[in-house]
């Protein structure tokens, strides 16, 4: 896509964006979007999920993205998880095949 083209793509953009604005009835589609909350988690519900994957500490922990410590303070009720760990969790508990379908820990035995 040349300099031109992506300017004009831009700003034909832009006027229907003021035209829209400007006019009493809406031009645009326009979608309603609702994001459910992060939930909060107990130490409890973080152990049970994590025994319902299957993994020890150190595993759920490199799929989490997180260190050990993390998850072994989560599962103390030193600290909670948040932000994307806990939509990570949510996701887990809703979809008990997502550690099977999206695979970033795998298990290889030690010879």
């Amino acid at each position: 896509m040349s300099d031109n083209s992506v300017f004009s793509s831009i700003m034909a953009g832009l006027n229907e964006a003021l035209e829209d604005a400007s006019s009493e009835k809406p031009i645009l589609k326009r979608h309603k979007v609702t994001v459910e909350p992060v939930k909060q988690y107990m130490a409890d519900e973080v152990k049970k999920i994590r025994n319902s994957t299957g993994m020890s500490q150190k595993s759920f922990a490199s799929y989490m993205g997180v260190s050990d410590k993390t998850v072994e303070a989560w599962e103390a009720g030193t600290n909670r998880p948040s932000g994307a760990a806990s939509r990570l969790l949510m996701m887990m508990e809703m979809d008990k095949d997502l550690v099977v379908r999206f695979p970033f820990v795998t298990n290889v035995l030690a010879k």
